[in-house]
């Protein structure tokens, strides 16, 4: 029987006030949290650095440290950090709101409603995705890659073949290496070739390898891909690029698994696992005489096809925090954290390129931000044209579609707060210049004014 803390978002609060701290760690249980309570900002730094927290709700005044100047230093230290809810009495408002613009998640008014406060709590913790991490998430978080990754021992122990099919940057390869790892560990070779790159005059010779002045500039021996992968995965990604008298010479191999080097007449053998990839719909081909039936059928054994980004958008928070997290530990002097409007934005994009382009942008944004917190600014810059019109969402790239994303949360909370800008800005987590210079750039005219 699996233990209930397993599946509970874990929560650290951090109260030093012994009723409020009872009363929370009853409420919140009672919610289905498991509730870590700290009563110092030392237990709470000792415990945040030692667990996987989904969020942290933390009193502002504390015995030993302020929290603000908690949360401070730990993203100074620890970028990815879990959101972070504050309480906070009136009196310390305009210290949370400068919180929010430091990349704090929100903030409660004592005394709170408590359902606001629940709300606010589930809402932060779903979205960061709470609860221990597993060796699975290396596809992703979401149920499908979780599926995916988790039929992958099963398939490197009983499979011979596996073709991965889905659209241009989805993660195929990955998946591959995934395969091999279950399958055979670390030490065993994993040859990885692009059918769509090699010339077809070349591919034969990069298959099967080529023997001395097998051909003009052969001057000397060479192991094909085939040889190359004995004993362990052969991976041919874009296999439906592979010409027909290709398709016919490798379904041959997978038969006799026994072949002859370009120029050569020794008779070879290697034994391999064999990946095939695409993101073409190879049964489609196969009926329009494109594709080798004898083909399909042999390396058709088992199927796996890897859903688009936009089909998977948890997925998506997941990997953005990843690449931010790898661009942190390659530069921890120029650590970056994310915007979480940002974050809510980059999530709805439709990524036609999939992970491939996230990864890019993530990267640009990371090379260019001129601070710390990666806000829209930081994805799509100040010269975009907030006025141009253009003719679909469809054809939009991803700096015009995070500003208009921009535009329209901050369209709401002006209309929300009946055009007043400063208590638009205290919202926003930002000053009313800052707000007013968002608006100038946008296009959109004062609502004050």
């Amino acid at each position: 029987m699996s233990n209930p803390s397993e599946t509970r978002p874990r929560l650290c609060l951090v109260e030093d006030d012994e009723i409020m701290g009872e009363s929370l760690v009853q409420l919140l249980g009672f919610e289905g949290f498991e509730v870590t309570w700290c009563r110092t900002a030392a237990e709470a730094e000792a415990a945040i650095a030692g667990h996987r927290f989904g969020i942290v709700v933390s009193d502002l005044h504390l015995p030993d440290r302020n929290g603000g100047e908690l949360f401070l230093e730990l993203t100074r230290r620890q970028p990815m950090l879990p959101p972070f809810l504050f309480m906070t009495a009136y009196g310390t408002i305009d210290q949370a709101v400068e919180l929010l613009k430091a990349g704090a998640a929100d903030y409660v008014t004592k005394p709170f409603d408590v359902d606001v406060l629940v709300q606010k709590v589930s809402t932060l913790a779903s979205d960061f995705g709470a609860g221990a991490g597993t060796a699975d998430e290396s596809l992703g978080v979401s149920s499908i890659m979780r599926r995916i990754a988790g039929s992958l021992p099963r398939l490197a122990r009983h499979t011979q073949a596996l073709l991965i099919t889905g659209e241009s940057g989805v993660g195929k390869e990955h998946v591959a290496q995934l395969f091999h790892h279950h399958a055979f560990g670390d030490g065993a070779p994993f040859i990885a070739v692009n059918c769509a790159s090699i010339p077809e005059s070349l591919m034969e010779a990069e298959l099967f390898g080529h023997e001395r002045g097998a051909f003009t500039g052969a001057v000397k021996s060479k192991r094909g891909y085939l040889e190359q992968a004995d004993g362990g995965t052969l991976f041919l990604d874009e296999i439906g690029e592979m010409p027909p008298l290709m398709q016919a010479k490798l379904l041959r191999v997978l038969q006799e698994r026994k072949f002859v080097r370009l120029g050569g007449e020794a008779l070879l053998s290697s034994e391999f696992r064999l990946v095939c990839a695409t993101h073409r719909d190879l049964k489609a081909m196969v009926g329009a005489g494109q594709f080798r039936e004898d083909l399909y059928y042999r390396i058709h054994v088992i199927h796996t096809h890897i859903p688009p980004l936009r089909e998977r958008r948890d997925d998506i928070r997941w990997f953005v925090r990843k690449f931010v997290d790898e661009f942190n530990r390659k530069h921890p002097d120029e650590a970056r954290r994310l915007d979480p409007r940002t974050e809510q934005a980059l999530m709805n994009y439709a990524w036609p390129g999939n992970i491939r382009e996230l990864r890019h942008a993530v990267e640009r944004a990371c090379i260019l931000s001129s601070g710390p917190l990666l806000d829209a600014e930081a994805f799509f810059g100040r010269n975009f044209d907030g006025d141009r019109e253009t003719s679909s969402r469809a054809s939009e790239s991803l700096a015009e579609y995070l500003m208009a994303c921009e535009r329209d949360y901050l369209l709401m909370t002006l209309e929300r707060h009946g055009g007043h800008m400063s208590h638009a800005a205290e919202v926003l987590g930002i000053t009313r210049k800052t707000l007013w210079e968002k608006l100038r750039r946008l296009g959109i005219r004062d609502k004050e004014g």
